[in-house]
């Protein structure tokens, strides 16, 4: 038997993301892709690239029968909509939004457990309804965690740089090609809405971390002038030897299906089209610096979500998400 998979919010960058998995899924079926503003229309009219892969169209009714409820609708609106509509409770829930990332963030009868797999692995497998990461926290907690883990984590200054993709499809200012293109530009300087996740997700392994505001990472994030992917670098004060620091690592992520720490550079072409997650560290002195990239469109949302309906459902956890793009 499959998966019945709904997807509310199907004509963004995240809901065409899910469906280009999902239809390729060995354990899941599409049962509905809902959307209002294209209600009738074929999918394919949207997501241009997935004409003669399906003859789905969007559907305005929000409530059919499914196992697996994704919801990719912008910030504020999925606490609106599972209020507004009467959910079964058979259903599990993915929210892709930022609604109930933090702990008592939105009222809600539900319980929604953080969805980062690498932390939460074994709650993710016994929840029902799972609040997905953000794309910049996804990338920047891989490259803390082990340092939260051992409890040596102190003051961290990071700076990430995301592809246009990571504004969403409606068009702004700073998502349109004649602004984006050989351009770049910092925003939301130290004061990013994931900073609270993450810091959230950073005292479940180091209690304590960052008890006050202005305390814990620094974070710069960047626009690109590219369309998809995240890299971040995050300095930090250590002095633990680059081989200890390595070793660290290594043992923190042996059983992550999707996170490897290399010891070469990474770059971005090598995630982009993938779940995965690459580490690596530098030292120098007493500094160390790690870097982290990930696909913001798959894990740091869509290919995340997939995996964490793999892991609630008791499937491989890599199960539909083996993806790599050509490198040029």
């Amino acid at each position: 038997m499959k998966i019945k998979a709904g997807i509310i919010g199907g004509a963004g960058y995240t809901g065409g993301e899910l469906i280009r998995l999902l239809i390729h899924h060995p354990s899941a079926d599409i049962a509905f892709v809902h959307s209002k503003s294209n209600e009738g229309n074929p999918v394919s009219q949207v997501h241009r690239d997935l004409e003669g892969e399906m003859d789905l169209r969007f559907s305005g009714d929000p409530l059919q029968e499914c196992d697996m409820l994704f919801l990719c609708v912008g910030h504020g609106e999925a606490g609106k909509f599972l209020q507004a509509n009467a959910i079964a409770a058979k259903t599990h829930i993915i929210d892709l939004s930022q609604d109930f990332r933090l702990a008592g963030s939105t009222p809600s009868d539900r319980q929604f457990v953080y969805g980062l797999p690498e932390l939460n692995r074994d709650a993710i497998r016994k929840a029902k309804h799972i609040a997905n990461p953000g794309c910049f926290a996804s990338a920047i907690q891989l490259a803390l965690l082990p340092l939260a883990k051992a409890g040596i984590l102190g003051e961290v200054y990071t700076t990430g740089i995301t592809g246009s993709t990571g504004a969403g499809q409606g068009l702004t200012a700073t998502s349109q090609f004649s602004w984006r293109a050989n351009n770049i530009q910092a925003y939301k300087t130290l004061q990013h809405q994931h900073i609270k996740e993450i810091h959230q997700s950073l005292r479940q392994l180091q209690p304590g971390y960052a008890p006050a505001s202005g305390d814990g990472v620094q974070f710069v994030p960047w626009r690109g002038d590219f369309t998809r992917g995240i890299y971040t670098s995050s300095v930090i004060g250590t002095d633990l030897p680059l081989e200890e620091l390595r070793n660290m690592y290594a043992s923190f992520y042996a059983d992550a299906a999707f996170t490897h720490v290399s010891e070469s550079m990474i770059d971005l072409k090598q995630v982009v089209n993938t779940n995965k997650c690459l580490v690596h560290i530098e030292k120098q002195g007493s500094r160390a610096v790690v870097h982290s990239a990930i696909d913001n469109l798959l894990k740091g949302a869509s290919g995340q979500a997939v995996q964490n309906m793999n892991l609630l459902f008791g499937i491989d956890e890599r199960s539909g998400l083996q993806l790599k793009a050509n490198y040029f």
